[in-house]
């Protein structure tokens, strides 16, 4: 990440890793609900959940990840459905509004 051609300094380096951060946290915030309550449910489309795309070893990497991130995560938690029943849902609608993937590689 440091060393990345798209990340031009400390700033964006920042932004990214605290993006990165925030979903895996939210992500094990959301394992200790779903063991606690039947009827708890992430606001975070199952398919983007980081246990589903970012915690498995042989899970996807280069142009393919860079893809995903650029094609799916990025835009569909930018323009993720709020609920007032689901106060999550602007938070992380929040985090990632004015986000955008300058990793490359």
């Amino acid at each position: 990440m440091r060393q990345d051609n798209g990340v031009d300094g400390d700033a964006q380096r920042i932004g990214q890793l605290a993006r990165m951060l925030f979903l895996k946290i939210l992500d094990a915030k959301d394992k200790g609900g779903e063991a606690m309550y039947d009827w708890y449910k992430s606001v975070i489309p199952t398919e983007l959940q980081w246990r589903n795309w970012a915690a498995d070893d042989e899970g996807i990497t280069g142009e393919e990840l860079i893809t995903f991130i650029n094609t799916k995560l990025f835009p569909i938690l930018k323009d993720l459905p709020t609920s007032e029943k689901k106060p999550m849902s602007y938070i992380v609608k929040g985090v990632f509004e004015d986000s955008f993937n300058y990793m490359k590689s």
